[in-house]
């Protein structure tokens, strides 16, 4: 059972998922709040293993929430994952959600089943962006200056960029395949490997460059230059 909490301050929003949810028999939900300093409180509390967040909330928003659940999860061991369920307008934020540590965003406008299928996803340890928008939001991301040192998982830029001169060709190789979207398996048909194989050396690109997911894998090889945005 994938436990979730529910993050909106539109009750409207939150009793739709809640209602979608109970008809789903692998999620329950097990916790909801309206701004993100409840939402902090409660994932503390409940450690559930996805939180569904609002960006846009009163007081503290969802990008903060996600930082200190982040940071809440590093500390403490905690597996909570954060995803984003915003709308296409909701871009700028979204840039800064992925950078406090979310595991990934979806539009509010999706079909309900691929939002549930982004639960699991998440909750599985993974990571996804929603098709629609994953093309112009890695170009965005990728253009965009780093954050001041700190603010983002994996310590400051120069960290990052010293941690990515030490692994191996073939993990350069990895990584800049997730970069251009593949799976593991795309991964390991591509450089003739078994898909074990592809898994391990992306578990060890987590743990070289501190990488919480794969969504961050994709803006580092962006911002290493082993991909450059189209045009």
């Amino acid at each position: 059972m994938i436990r979730v909490v529910l993050i909106d301050d539109q009750p409207l929003i939150r009793t739709g998922l809640r209602v979608l949810i109970a008809d789903t028999p692998d999620l329950e939900v097990v916790g909801e709040a309206g701004n993100g300093a409840d939402a902090v409180e409660l994932v503390a509390r409940l450690r559930p293993d996805v939180a569904i967040m609002d960006i846009r909330m009163p007081g503290t928003d969802g990008i903060e929430a996600t930082r200190r659940i982040d940071a809440e999860s590093s500390s403490t061991g905690a597996s909570t994952r954060v995803l984003i369920l915003t709308t296409f307008d909701d871009d700028e934020y979204v840039y800064g959600a992925l950078r406090a540590g979310a595991s990934g965003f979806l539009v509010k406008d999706m079909p309900l089943e691929s939002i549930l299928d982004g639960v699991r996803v998440v909750a599985a340890g993974d990571a996804l962006i929603a098709p629609s928008v994953t093309r112009r939001l890695i170009e965005e991301f990728a253009a965009r200056p780093d954050p001041a040192p700190g603010t983002r998982p994996g310590g400051s830029p120069g960290a990052r960029r010293v941690a990515a001169g030490g692994i191996t060709d073939r993990e350069r190789e990895v990584l800049t395949l997730v970069g251009r979207g593949l799976s593991n398996a795309e991964i390991a048909g591509e450089l003739t490997i078994s898909v074990a194989t592809a898994k391990a050396h992306l578990a060890r690109l987590f743990t070289k460059l501190g990488a919480r997911d794969r969504v961050q894998l994709v803006i580092l090889a962006y911002e290493f230059g082993l991909v450059a945005p189209p045009g």
